[in-house]
């Protein structure tokens, strides 16, 4: 599995292209991963897009269905809203860009810049402007932190 440390911004191209951040392609190199293609998914809570490795999207996805009985309307409508807003994307051999569909781009606020986050097994794609309003404040952040701790004793 691989683990996605660390934060990058890039620019997107005239054609839609975004170049894939050399930080997160070394962590799947490094950890054996022969399958450079991604999958992109629209993040249900947060206006970014989440980036998976297909191996780690097969797992994920998987774990979904797991919890849904397909029978029941409501799960079957809800695994198609799931299953809707993806993309598979492979960097290419060359420059190592990335093509996102305009549609996934628009979901989340994108014009010209891109924050990519690495968060664990996945990457969280952001319009640069998003991510910058969304960060907690020093103040609410170890706000947090001290609520978290207190739940531990």
């Amino acid at each position: 599995m691989v683990t996605f440390i660390g934060k990058a911004t890039a620019k997107v191209d005239d054609k839609g292209r975004i170049v894939f951040p050399s930080l997160f392609k070394s962590a799947m190199a490094s950890s054996g991963e022969e399958d450079m293609s991604l999958v992109i998914h629209k993040d249900i809570y947060s206006d970014c897009l989440e980036v998976y490795t297909f191996a780690e999207w097969q797992r994920q996805s998987e774990a979904v269905k797991a919890k849904l009985d397909l029978l029941d309307e409501r799960h079957a409508k809800f695994w198609r809203r799931y299953m809707l807003d993806r993309a598979v994307v492979v960097p290419d051999s060359k420059f190592g860009r990335i093509s996102i569909p305009s549609e996934l781009l628009g979901k989340i606020g994108v014009k010209k810049e891109v924050v990519f986050l690495g968060s664990d097994y996945k990457i969280e794609l952001w319009a640069k402007e998003v991510f910058d309003a969304q960060i907690l404040s020093d103040d609410e952040y170890r706000s947090i932190a001290r609520d978290l701790s207190s739940n531990q004793r």
